[in-house]
Order: C-alpha cells, then sequence, then structure tokens
C-alpha cells in the first residue's frame, strides 16, 4: 500500500472519529439542555402550584431557616371526599407530627391515633383529637397537638384523600407489605370496593388509600404504624430517578388538594432530607394507651409515660428551638445539652 493510501485512510479514520465524538457531544448537549429546561419548567409549575396552596397561619410567625434550624411539621389528613362533602366540618382521619433536624438528616415521627382522648384548648374540654379540626379548622388541630406535645408546630400541611390517590398513582404505585388480607371501601365510600392480599406488592393510589385506612382487624396503633410506612415508600419511590418524569403528575396532584404555611422558598429546603438517601435517620414512635369508654363513645386513653417520653425525645430533636407553653425552661436546657454533648465530641 502506498504512503498517500495510507495517509488518505488514517484521515478518513480521524474524520469519522471526530464525526462520533461530535455527535455525541451533540447528542450530551441536547440532553443537558432538555434536562435544564424540564428542571425549570417543573420549578415554575412548583412554585406556582404552592403559591396557590399557601395559607398563612401565623403571619406573625418567626422565619426559620430549614438549611440550620430544626423544625416541626403537623401533617393533617382529612377525612372527606365529593360523595362526603363535609368541607371544613370534616374530620381529621391522620395527625402525624415531625421533627426535621437538618444538623444530622434526622426526622421523628408519630402517629396521633384519631380516637386519642385529649384536651382541646379552642373548646376548653376534653373529647376525641379528631375533632378538633370540627370545631377550629387547622388551627383548632394545631393548638391542641402543640398542648399534648407541649411543643410550638412552626408548619402545617393538609391534604385530603385524592392528594394521597394522585401523588401514588402519578408515581406509578408504591412497593409495601400488606400485613393481612383486607376487603375495604374505597375513597368514595363504595363497600368492598378494595380487595388486597397479604404480602409484599405495588399498589395504587386508592389500594394504598385502604391500607392507610383499615383498621378492621388490628387498631389504631398499627393503623398509624402503617401510615408512616406509606409514607416511607411514598419518599423513597420519590427520590429514584426513574420517578423525575413524573413530578409534574405528582405536583399537580398535590396542587389540587393540598393547604399549608410553607413557602415555596422554605418547600424548597426540604429537599435536602428527600434527596438524603440512605444517610436520612427516620425514627417512628408510638404512642401507647388504653381503650376506653366515654359514655357510650369509645375512646383512645393515651399512656402518661409513653407520652412522656416522646414528648421529650421530639423537644430534644428540636435542639432548643421548642418552648413550653407555660414557659421557656426547656430552651436553656436543650442548648445545654447540646453544648454538653459538643464538647464531648471535641475531646
Amino acid at each position: 500500500m502506498s504512503i498517500n493510501r495510507r495517509d488518505r485512510k488514517t484521515q478518513k479514520k480521524k474524520r469519522k472519529r471526530r464525526r462520533i465524538v461530535k455527535w455525541m457531544f451533540f447528542t450530551f448537549l441536547f440532553f443537558i439542555l432538555a434536562g435544564s429546561s424540564y428542571a425549570y419548567y417543573l420549578l415554575h409549575k412548583a412554585e406556582s402550584v404552592v403559591n396557590k396552596s399557601y395559607e398563612a397561619f401565623r403571619p406573625d410567625a418567626k422565619k426559620r431557616d430549614l438549611k440550620q434550624e430544626s423544625f416541626s411539621i403537623l401533617f393533617i389528613g382529612v377525612d372527606d371526599s365529593r360523595s362526603r362533602k363535609f368541607h371544613e366540618a370534616t374530620r381529621t382521619d391522620a395527625l402525624i407530627l415531625a421533627t426535621f433536624n437538618p444538623k444530622n438528616d434526622s426526622v421523628k415521627m408519630v402517629s396521633i391515633p384519631r380516637d386519642s382522648y385529649v384536651y382541646i384548648p379552642s373548646e376548653d374540654s376534653y373529647d376525641k383529637i379528631n375533632h378538633a379540626h370540627v370545631y377550629d379548622g387547622v388551627k383548632g388541630t394545631v393548638e391542641t397537638v402543640e398542648e399534648l406535645f407541649d411543643i410550638k408546630i412552626d408548619y402545617y400541611v393538609k391534604m385530603n384523600f385524592y392528594a394521597f390517590i394522585d401523588v401514588v398513582d402519578a408515581l406509578g404505585g408504591i412497593e409495601v407489605n400488606v400485613p393481612y388480607d383486607i376487603t375495604e371501601k374505597d375513597s368514595e365510600d363504595h363497600h368492598n370496593a378494595i380487595v388486597l392480599k397479604k404480602g409484599l406488592q405495588t399498589l395504587n393510589g386508592e389500594e394504598a388509600l385502604a391500607l392507610a385506612r383499615t383498621r378492621k382487624k388490628d387498631n389504631d396503633i398499627e393503623r398509624g404504624k402503617r401510615q408512616q410506612e406509606i409514607i416511607k415508600a411514598i419518599v423513597k419511590k420519590a427520590a429514584t430517578m426513574g420517578a423525575v418524569t413524573k413530578y409534574d403528575d405528582v405536583i399537580e396532584a398535590v396542587g389540587k388538594n393540598m393547604k399549608t404555611n410553607l413557602t415555596f422558598d422554605e418547600m424548597m429546603s426540604l429537599v435536602s432530607y428527600a434527596t438524603a438517601g440512605a444517610n436520612l435517620n427516620i425514627e417512628s414512635y408510638t404512642l401507647k394507651g388504653t381503650d376506653d369508654y366515654v359514655g357510650n363513645a369509645y375512646v383512645y386513653r393515651l399512656d402518661e409515660q409513653s407520652l412522656e417520653e416522646i414528648k421529650q425525645a421530639f423537644k430534644h430533636h428540636l435542639a432548643g428551638t421548642a418552648y413550653t407553653s407555660n414557659d421557656h425552661s426547656y430552651t436553656q436546657q436543650a442548648k445545654e445539652d447540646e453544648n454538653s454533648q459538643q464538647k464531648q465530641a471535641d475531646q
């Protein structure tokens, strides 16, 4: 083979490699730009949705830096649907108090049984905790939980059945363990509409709601545990790469059925918890108690020792940002404990 032919062949190979590299570069650039455009679109849509869902609770409340300070959120699930039409007079079907600590990417959660017999400040009387919303809406519910745990609730997120269903469906279902065979009503109260078999499986929105609501074969405590496991499953699924393309539907689902006093910027501060993955430490608590009756009405009487232990755990997790309804003694004690722990770590 002559030198010219070899040179031409070499040049041809180089041009081919350059075309391949150029094609790969532009393909990569296209996906980067497309991804950036999609991210910008999602961000803009999320901001619009949150702004529409925003409902101030305490206009004079101190603003927190959620990336630096500990804080609390009360998640309120309301027992409402198109068929029930209770609106503001509806009871709460699920109450989950969560505290967040950004210093160690940790979350503590406790489900509050809906029949817990507690003091309701707005009524100055004792009643089931799920009646607080009937009496005084979100304000009444938040104040009742604050009284019960002796801490400040910084934020609330209130959602109805449809938000829950639509989010799970938008994510393509969630994988959870069904503890036993279940036959339940659907969101519109059609009897025996949902039938689930025992075992680990992927559930759609209606099925996940049925699992979260049922208590036919156990009690409110086990029900609360299931609700927390379902929340963890939703967070886990939302954090997967495959869920990214579904965020548009998730945002839409939440926006239609949610009210919150979290601003868009504050919600964005929560992203670090969702993306912490295996580093996120979620600890769940159970409020112990006993079955009882007031007149002919069933109630759940909370165990005082169990309640006190959880109160103290949550207060310390808030790392000095909590306050008691009677005084501010805890804040100083929490700071002293935190300083002591830091000194031990430095030694």
